[in-house]
């Protein structure tokens, strides 16, 4: 390892092949020295999962023979491949770690479903700074070129300057082209919900399945959050915070009879 670049771990949930990620890849290189480990197959919507009833598999794979970046593929969840870089194939700690470019939004209370955004976390747990991306474009065939230099500038920033303690930063970008994002806006995550439908079906053989679908309802008026920021064109930061103690709520239930 080159102790002359920094060291950074990429990862994602939607897999080590997906478009996004090969983006994220990219922009690394021409920073640090880059090792990949990522879900050998999607794994949206994982959160914070861990393998622990089955075994986990790891391969060395070339995506790019011209490429200088190490790249693992990965039986399990993105938090498995956090967990495996940083205990048994890196050397050190990274220097940062981040994850995506996600395929989809991950702002507001979506951050608690994400994979993404759950590595970054992992990372973050055990003072690696971190950062999760994700695009508001779902497809497969999604261009991430507009946000190369967003992505570059946060991780330089990033590696510069450290993260707050407890901290990993959840960003968003539009799915506008450059010209149309106006800038970066350091956010709160929007207080809003799904909805949720589960569409009930019968397979050929008889038995019912669900799937789920759902509506997003952002009843926030706000205009600090994610969702506001993202729907006037702005890149949304919001710091997030893995320590989940309601320290607001710790003086209301002393005072309940225990």
């Amino acid at each position: 390892m080159n102790k002359d670049r920094p060291l950074i771990l990429v990862t994602n949930d939607d897999g080590i092949t997906a478009p996004g990620i090969r983006t994220l890849i990219e922009v690394m290189n021409e920073i640090g020295e880059v090792w990949v480990v990522a879900p050998d197959s999607p794994q949206s919507g994982m959160g914070h999962a861990i393998t622990v009833n089955e075994t986990l598999y790891v391969d060395r794979i070339i995506v790019d023979p011209d490429a200088p970046q190490k790249e693992y593929s990965c039986s399990g969840t993105p938090v498995d491949c956090v967990k495996l870089a940083t205990n048994e194939l890196l050397k050190r700690k990274p220097d940062l770690c981040v994850s995506g470019i996600n395929h989809g939004s991950n702002s507001s209370i979506n951050v608690i479903y994400s994979g993404t955004m759950s590595a970054a976390v992992e990372a973050g747990t055990v003072g690696i700074p971190s950062i999760g991306f994700s695009l508001l474009d779902y497809s497969l065939e999604a261009d991430f070129s507009h946000v190369k230099s967003y992505v570059k500038t946060l991780a330089i920033q990033a590696l510069n300057h450290g993260m707050p303690k407890g901290v990993v930063l959840n960003v968003n970008f539009p799915k506008q082209n450059a010209s149309g994002i106006k800038g970066m806006k350091v956010c709160r995550q929007a207080n809003a919900h799904w909805i949720e439908n589960f569409d009930k079906r019968t397979n050929p053989l008889g038995r019912d399945y669900y799937w789920l679908t759902g509506d997003f309802v952002n009843e926030d008026k706000g205009e600090d959050t994610d969702e506001w920021a993202l729907k006037h064109g702005f890149v949304s930061i919001v710091p997030v915070q893995f320590d989940l103690t309601a320290h607001h709520a710790i003086k209301d239930i002393n005072t309940w009879d225990l």
